[in-house]
């Protein structure tokens, strides 16, 4: 059945017939190999896909949401100061699943941003272990504030932010991505 196919075009179908068979039979949670890696070339774009993609099947929102995901990504690359800058991708078993950045906002405050797990990788803490990834970096580099912004939709994002200790310190109802929102900011002391 090989033989039909391109040679080039070979490594595609093995590993669509390896998504097929990981779909039909999935590994138990705790089989499936989680790692916590830095960003790679095409992680960007992957980050700026995903984001686009999930908040507009998951919330409604347009595609200007890509802008401000592109704008974040670009800033990262273009300003990147590895002592006090990190961002991490997560995979589960050798697919991306998610990614989480932490940002310079000042010399004493840090940013988490973009935080994101794909529905394939949710129910395995991914969210709460990108966002402890986060503090503990934060810590080291020697912040003494670590906040976020986030819209109030986000229950699952802002159940593991409130349970790591953060709170929230402003609301404002926005228009942002064809929506109607409430913008958040959240914060916590290091």
């Amino acid at each position: 059945m090989l033989a039909t196919v391109a040679p080039a075009a070979r490594p595609r179908l093995i590993a669509a017939l390896d998504t097929v068979h990981r779909l039909l039979d999935p590994p138990a949670a705790g089989e499936r190999k989680v790692v916590l890696r830095e960003p790679r070339p095409g992680d960007m774009g992957w980050v700026v896909q995903v984001h686009g993609e999930l908040y507009a099947r998951e919330y409604g929102f347009d595609w200007t949401f890509e802008q401000l995901v592109a704008e974040i990504a670009a800033k990262f690359i273009r300003d990147f100061d590895p002592q006090r800058e990190k961002a991490w991708i997560a995979e589960v078993d050798g697919e991306r699943a998610g990614c989480v950045f932490l940002v310079r906002k000042s010399a004493t405050v840090a940013q988490l941003r973009l935080l994101i797990v794909r529905p394939e990788g949710r129910g395995l803490g991914l969210g709460g272990r990108l966002t402890d990834e986060c503090i503990a970096f934060a810590r080291a580099a020697g912040y003494r504030r670590i906040m976020l912004w986030t819209q109030s939709n986000l229950t699952a994002a802002r159940a593991i932010y409130a349970a790591r200790g953060f709170e929230l310190k402003e609301s404002e109802p926005n228009e942002a991505f064809g929506q109607q929102l409430v913008s958040e900011v959240w914060e916590r002391r290091l």
